[in-house]
């Protein structure tokens, strides 16, 4: 009889990061990992200890990322859009400081 085991590693929350995957007992969301790991090539060794996680902890949520990657990827996407637009913005308002 096979048995199917589930970390308990990852975790959501509606009062943490509005729910988003978080390393369980962590506001540490599943994403930001991710994109250490695939924007900034932090190796899974560098992120357990950027992050003070276990190599359990970071594997867990890099599987749950390949496990759900087409609506992490829509979160990733939306994040990024999010910060190229207040960039913009504040470099809008920084020009606007500069004597004429």
């Amino acid at each position: 009889m096979q048995t199917t085991l589930m970390v308990d590693l990852i975790a959501t929350d509606p009062a943490i990061r509005n729910g988003q995957p978080c390393i369980a007992g962590t506001g540490l969301r599943v994403t930001d990992l991710v994109i250490a790991h695939i924007f900034h090539r932090r190796t899974p060794d560098e992120l357990a200890a950027d992050y003070e996680l276990s190599l359990a902890q970071v594997y867990a949520a890099l599987a749950f990322y390949y496990a759900n990657k087409y609506d992490l990827d829509l979160v990733i996407r939306t994040q990024m859009d999010k910060a190229r637009v207040l960039k913009e913005q504040a470099g809008d308002r920084s020009t606007a400081l500069l004597p004429r």
